[in-house]
């Protein structure tokens, strides 16, 4: 049994984030859809086409790697989108639907944070510059996805959950 390097723990946190991202790219549409407002609903849509970016980019991460691009399943993501989809279930036409889209928008962002944090550090290492700039274009959406999500939780939809109570 050969040694697991770094090396192919990146690789592995790689397919885990692609098939993260596909997911994703899957459920925007819905909670766009589940949305009250126009602002939450642009915004669901507006990080649907960023997320396509993201994926090519991961694409091209695995071209540098010189592997074929492939999602491993992500049990994490899976439970984090199940979350949502009882949020739309149970909230539908709630004055509090909105607030819970964007709490379970903001685990989704926050678990990328993580993810995408980690490969930037461990392409560092790896003197993997070209992904680490890949990644890093990607975090830097992704951290900017959140603040506008909180933006948008402590601007509108918050106080729309409370006004209604």
């Amino acid at each position: 049994m050969s040694t697991k390097t770094l090396e192919n723990l990146f690789h592995e946190t790689l397919k885990d984030i692609y098939y993260a991202e596909r997911k994703i790219l899957k459920a925007l549409p819905k909670m766009a859809r589940a949305a009250q407002s126009e602002e939450l609903k642009a915004a669901f849509q507006h990080h649907r086409e960023e997320t396509q970016g993201q994926i090519e980019r991961l694409q091209e991460v695995f071209e540098l790697l010189g592997k074929s691009p492939r999602g491993k399943t992500c049990e994490a993501i899976d439970g984090i989108i199940a979350e949502g989809e009882e949020i739309m279930d149970e909230f539908k036409g709630s004055p509090a639907l909105d607030a819970g889209l964007v709490a379970a928008a903001q685990a989704v962002e926050h678990y990328e944070i993580a993810r995408y944090g980690t490969l930037k550090s461990w392409a560092e290492l790896l003197k993997m510059t070209d992904a680490a700039a890949l990644l890093n274009q990607t975090l830097d959406e992704e951290s900017a996805t959140d603040e506008k999500l909180t933006t948008l939780a402590e601007g509108s939809a918050n106080p729309a959950a409370i006004e209604a109570a």
